[in-house]
């Protein structure tokens, strides 16, 4: 209770004409607010008592009654008590009873101070009323009126919270008394009907007094319902930040503060015009195409314009977007200001391609566009990232490219570079990219310092009923595990949604956190303008057909307003008409379809002005020598004084530095001269996956942990070179499809840096499928753009079960383009067919080539996607170890290992030739050496697998004239490399002989889990590669 009494002076009730003034002292033993108990209609000066050092003694008096009633003299206790109840001071105070007072006299005063007003029911009135406030600021949005239909809740609930006191503009008269008497008198705040007259102090959690800190009940209510019961739901109180929670109060409960000059409701209504007319046009012209119109979310032009121009006056000068289908091409015209001719030329069936790949469908489509912005006056760069079908599947793409361009220009704290993610209401809630995509939001090697997601919300999937399609309230729960706020508003109340985008913007400026804007609309037509709504949801399109469009509802508003008038209106739509009908008449003179046009990440000064690489040579990959034993010998110490390492990590360290004395590397020294060379040569590096700081089989360290001082780490590949490029080596969060995602789109945005991800076991890719199968594979087909990422799958058959032991090369391999049945004739052969091969498949033997690999991706005059099995026993097999003399200028990567030994000295004795790729040349050779047939059996190693060293292999197999060719490998017949090589090994010698198989046996699973069959499989594999008698009876 003493706590409940200490709050009274700011709890009293004043009149509602009267405000309360706050004087603040504060008492040294004990700091506390004194409040004056009321604003009183009678001037201070007319209670003497009140003024000057009076005043303190008056105070002291007051703190001493809060803490005990008793310990005042009677007549301050009814005083104070008289005071409380609103009584003015003149009257507040009585005389206390002189000495000779009869018995009666003072039984009289005892009944008087009795029956003043309960001051603990004053507290808990006043309590009452604070939790009315914060019932409205949680779950006032369960009331707002978002759907512009008026069919559904947006919360998929039509009860009302049980808390909450609605107004009756939501409900009759009857209603509303029926539920303030449920919710009030003996219910659950305890509060009368009377009680909506009486004045409150209002609580410092809420803005809704403006200027004023008291109010009565009644207008406490209306101006909760007018905050959050109208066309803005909000929904933020589950943030954990109280600066957070006061900002989005002040910007939503401030009364009249979401108010627009006439200037930009004129601007607003303009961007409605282009956002309906330009899909009015496109229907008018090709009413059989299927384009994903924004009809019944036509507002989203003004809402995305309303971001990016509020970003733009913050600092903003790079926005990077990812959408789906739906209203990407009123986009593209009207925020990204594409030109329209170019739009309406994809409409065109008679135009050709240009040979620049397969293209995609123009609602996939990405764009690069600079220009002013002429709210704000600023040069703005607007990049829309191109997208497959995959809903949701380009959020992770578009926060790697957004942390790409902040980390080129600078930008560690997202001040110049934002990105803006467009969703729709079902892929949001069902997709679980989505959530991934969330988590990556405040990772210090992965945020993007805050995202804008703009939600179109049908509420409806295609034909799924959103009752079917989600278990949360909202579409945007999902959000609510980053602490994002989100802003629910009826997309039918054009101003409620700009100014709601202008708050968005003004968040993801203060807090550089995301933030979710919730467009409640509807969707005019079925999922495309071909699809027939009416067969799923009949209710609901018999509604649609009745609704105004928002442009039609705004336009009569404002004329009604005065703002504009008819002919003003009119004279809008006509010129946007004439532009689209001008751009329509250029686009006929159009003769060919160019996808280049559509590039969305441009790399300027790479290629040549016409897009084509500056030449088609790759210099040697190898190093001096003086580098390599500098990069080696960093690797092998700590360039940190007073630094502790771990004693392990100190042995692995003294090991690499007698490697290096010795001139060999093993598999992790090799990655790191790589790494290293590039570095100095100006290239940023970026490895990133789960664990990939130690390495999965605990062979990198690349970071060093102090042992002694928690989170002090050292990176010694930063400390190679004085101006070298910078290493950006981080441990992902435990995801593959998101992860994988974001580098890509950071590998998108310069061809100067050697990206790279990690997969812990090449098992795990496929929960990144989506990315390798529509954007990896086909991106530069689709798109025109070329991307360097490296995937660095762990692979090899090692009796670790089903989950450890496969990459799935089949499937990488599958999807090469190469076709199996032709020779290729090409000039400068190995570059050009990588040059038109759409991704480089390798399988490296020896630590050597893999240090070739890594550095000819970044020294070809082109990108190509690169897919590496690499080796789990290998990184410390002591025969995978190589020499310096490998690694020298003049050296190059090895497409072709040949034999070496006996077998190539006398090539017409030779009775079989072994082709095999990775780990299992180690198996077959020391089974060879074993059976001593080092002569009779030749071991080829294929270290690139695609595109097909066809020429190599043609020599390979010529030199063995009489030798017959067998493919072995340790992978499952149907898995592997088999499927692949076979037919193309058969157009290398003009299908003159059988290509053989050793190998396991066809089977469901990659690999047994017994460590015995697993053994027993591979020696099978092994007798049938050394039996020269094996493939006799097949012949």
């Amino acid at each position: 209770m003493l706590n409940l009494r200490t709050c009274v002076a700011k709890l009293r009730p004043v009149t509602a004409s009267q405000t309360v003034k706050t004087i603040s002292q504060h008492r040294p033993a004990a700091p506390r607010t004194f409040h004056q108990l009321r604003c009183y209609s009678a001037p201070v000066a007319a209670e003497p008592f009140l003024s000057g050092t009076s005043s303190n003694y008056v105070e002291e008096m007051y703190y001493a009654w809060l803490e005990n009633p008793k310990s005042v003299h009677k007549s301050w206790d009814i005083f104070f008590r008289n005071a409380n109840a609103g009584a003015a001071p003149g009257t507040a105070y009585q005389s206390p009873p002189p000495l000779t007072t009869s018995l009666s006299t003072l039984s009289q005063a005892q009944s008087l101070v009795q029956a003043q007003p309960n001051v603990d029911k004053l507290v808990e009135d006043h309590l009452a009323v604070q939790s009315l406030i914060r019932a409205y600021q949680i779950r006032g949005h369960h009331v707002a009126q978002l759907d512009p239909l008026g069919i559904l809740d947006a919360d998929l609930d039509s009860s009302l919270p049980a808390d909450i006191i609605t107004s009756t503009d939501k409900l009759d008269l009857a209603v509303f008394k029926e539920r303030l008497r449920v919710l009030t008198v003996g219910g659950f705040y305890g509060l009368d009907e009377s009680d909506l007259d009486k004045v409150f102090h209002l609580p410092t959690t809420t803005f809704i007094g403006g200027n004023e800190s008291a109010l009565p009940l009644r207008e406490i209510i209306r101006r909760l319902e007018m905050a959050y019961c109208q066309h803005i739901g909000v929904e933020f109180m589950f943030i954990n930040d109280l600066e957070q929670c006061q900002w989005i109060r002040q910007k939503f409960e401030t009364p009249g503060i979401m108010q627009f000059t006439n200037e930009e409701k004129r601007t607003l209504l303009a961007r409605l015009v282009r956002s309906t007319r330009f899909e009015e046009f496109l229907h008018r012209k090709w009413s059989s195409e299927k384009r994903f119109g924004l009809e019944g979310c036509e507002v989203l032009i003004p809402a995305l314009k309303t971001i990016i121009d509020k970003s733009s006056e913050k600092g903003v000068d790079y926005v990077i977007m990812g959408m789906p289908h739906r209203g990407r091409l009123n986009v593209l015209a009207n925020v990204i200001r594409k030109e329209l001719e170019q739009i309406f030329c994809q409409f065109d069936s008679k135009l050709e391609a240009a040979d620049e790949g397969s293209g995609d469908v123009k609602y996939h489509l990405g764009m690069y566009h600079r220009r002013i912005n002429r709210v704000t006056d600023r040069n703005i760069t607007l990049s829309l990232v191109a997208n497959p079908s995959h809903l949701e599947a380009a959020d992770p793409v578009v926060q790697g490219k957004t942390k790409a361009e902040q980390f080129y220009c600078g930008d560690t704290e997202g001040k110049k570079v934002m990105s803006i993610l467009l969703h729709g209401d079902a892929a949001f809630a069902g997709q679980g990219i989505v959530y991934e995509t969330f988590h990556l939001s405040d990772l210090p090697s992965y945020t993007t310092h805050g995202t804008v997601h703009v939600v179109v919300n049908n509420q409806i999937g295609f034909t799924t009923d959103p009752r079917m399609a989600r278990s949360s309230p909202y579409p945007t729960d999902v959000a609510r595990v980053v602490n994002a706020p989100i802003f629910h508003v009826n997309a039918d109340d054009p101003e409620a949604v700009v100014y709601v985008c202008n708050v968005a913007a003004e968040w993801r400026s203060t807090f550089h956190k995301d933030v979710v804007v919730d467009l409640v609309c509807y969707r005019r037509n079925g999922h495309n303008e071909m699809d027939e709504p009416m067969f799923t949801q009949p209710l609901m399109y018999k509604q649609i057909r009745k609704q105004k469009p928002v442009l039609q509802k705004y336009a009569e508003l404002l004329i009604s307003q005065g703002v504009v008038n008819q002919p003003e209106y009119e004279e809008e739509i006509a010129k946007y008409d004439k532009i689209c009908e001008e751009a329509h008449a250029r686009s006929k003179d159009e003769k060919i379809l160019h996808i280049k046009h559509w590039l969305d990440s441009p790399w300027p000064g790479f290629f040549t002005l016409d897009g084509q690489p500056r030449s088609m040579t790759c210099p040697s990959t190898g190093l001096n020598e003086e580098d390599l034993t500098h990069i080696g010998q960093v690797a092998s110490s700590v360039p940190v004084e007073d630094f502790t390492i771990h004693g392990g990590l100190s042995r692995i360290l003294k090991t690499r530095g007698e490697m290096v004395k010795n001139r060999t590397v093993d598999w992790a020294l090799a990655e790191y001269m790589a790494f290293g060379s590039l570095l100095k040569e100006g290239i940023h590096i970026r490895l990133s996956g789960q664990d990939v700081e130690r390495g999965t089989f605990s062979h990198r360290h690349h970071v060093l942990h102090d042992q002694n001082v928690d989170k002090r780490i050292c990176i010694p590949m930063n400390h190679l070179w004085p101006n070298q490029a910078p290493y950006t080596v981080c441990n992902s969060s435990l995801s593959e499809y998101g992860v994988l995602g974001f580098e890509l789109g950071f590998a998108m945005a310069s061809p100067n840096a050697l990206v790279l991800w990690e997969a812990q076991f090449g098992d795990f890719h496929n929960t990144a499928q989506c990315i390798i199968d529509q954007f990896i594979c086909p991106g530069q087909a689709k798109w025109v753009r070329q991307n360097g990422i490296v995937l660095l799958l762990p692979h090899g058959m090692e009796g670790m079960g089903p989950e450890h032991s496969s990459a799935r090369p089949e499937r990488f391999l599958q999807m090469c383009n190469d076709d199996p049945d032709v020779f290729p004739k090409l000039d400068d052969f190995d570059v050009r067919q990588l040059y038109e091969c759409n991704w480089i498949v390798v399988n490296c033997s020896t630590p050597a080539n893999f240090f070739h690999v890594l550095r000819r991706q970044i020294l070809l005059p082109f990108r190509k996607p690169l897919i590496i099995f690499t080796p789990k026993s290998l990184l410390r097999h002591p025969e995978a170890r190589s020499s310096f003399d490998d690694m020298l200028p003049g050296t190059h990567f090895l497409r072709v290992i040949p034999d070496s030994g006996p077998a190539a000295q006398n090539p017409e004795q030779v009775k079989r030739v072994l082709f095999c790729t990775g780990k299992v040349y180690y198996d077959l050779t020391r089974e060879r050496k074993a059976r001593q047939m080092e002569a009779d059996v030749a071991i080829t190693r294929v270290e690139q697998l695609s595109p097909f060293p066809f020429d190599l292999l043609q020599r390979e197999a010529q030199k063995y004239p009489a030798a017959e060719l067998v493919w072995c490998q340790e992978e499952h017949k149907n898995q592997g490399y088999y499927d692949y090589v076979k037919p193309r090994l058969r157009t290398t010698i003009n299908r003159a002989k059988p290509v053989w198989y050793a190998g396991r046996e066809p089977a469901a699973a990659p690999a047994t889990g017994n460590k015995k069959t697993h053994l027993t499989e591979l020696q099978r594999l092994l007798d049938t590669a050394f039996n020269l008698n094996a493939f006799k009876d097949l012949a």
